[in-house]
């Protein structure tokens, strides 16, 4: 049986999913901000075993970067998993069916930082997504309204919430997504790669 962390009724799951490649201070500045604003139990990190829409030549190893994820978590409501893997998912929509349908109790909310809703429209089975669980979107640092532009965004205005209504979105039905400001961060796992690679 696959091991999922520690979960109860009624409990509030964030999800982050990304290749956390590698991972790093924004990963943790984003899932804390969450859990405040949405009043989350919990941030689970679904570290996969590759991204379908970016370049894995240079992705480590999936252990190497379950055990980095767990250094820079470092946070008693901050779990990390790997079991994406374990399922043998390659999408977005795929995994969280599959642990919606393994965890119904939980109240889960997928979160993304609002680059990717800029290209949300581009992922496998997006709208099904939307539809799926409930997803709160967390400006990043550069152009978050063009990010609010974007065709997934234009698609999904009419089931977005007001932001002073965030605290609720665990308990919406989906569609249903906030978008949350306040949160500026430079870092991202590319910016680190290159300039990783540039120190080497």
């Amino acid at each position: 049986m696959i091991a999922l962390p520690p979960y109860a009724r009624g409990l509030k799951i964030g999800l982050l999913g990304g290749s956390f490649n590698p991972p790093h201070r924004a990963h943790l500045a984003i899932s804390v901000f969450a859990m405040k604003r949405l009043g989350l139990d919990r941030v689970w990190w679904l570290v996969t075993p590759g991204n379908p829409l970016k370049d894995t030549r240079l992705l480590r190893p999936l252990p190497e970067r379950l055990a980095a994820a767990r250094r820079v978590a470092g946070h008693p409501r901050i779990a990390v998993s790997g079991f994406e893997a374990a399922i043998g998912t390659r999408y977005t929509f795929d995994t969280l069916t599959w642990l919606a349908q393994r965890a119904p109790q939980a109240r889960f909310v997928w979160i993304m930082g609002a680059d990717n809703l800029a290209r949300f429209h581009r992922w496998q089975r997006w709208r099904a997504i939307a539809a799926l669980m409930p997803m709160a979107v967390v400006d990043r640092y550069g152009n978050s309204l063009g990010a609010l532009a974007s065709p997934a965004a234009t698609a999904l205005a009419p089931y977005r919430l007001p932001e002073s209504a965030a605290r609720r979105l665990p308990y919406c039905r989906p569609p249903a997504w906030v978008f949350l400001h306040g949160l500026k961060s430079p870092l991202s796992s590319t910016a680190l790669r290159v300039e990783t690679v540039n120190r080497e």
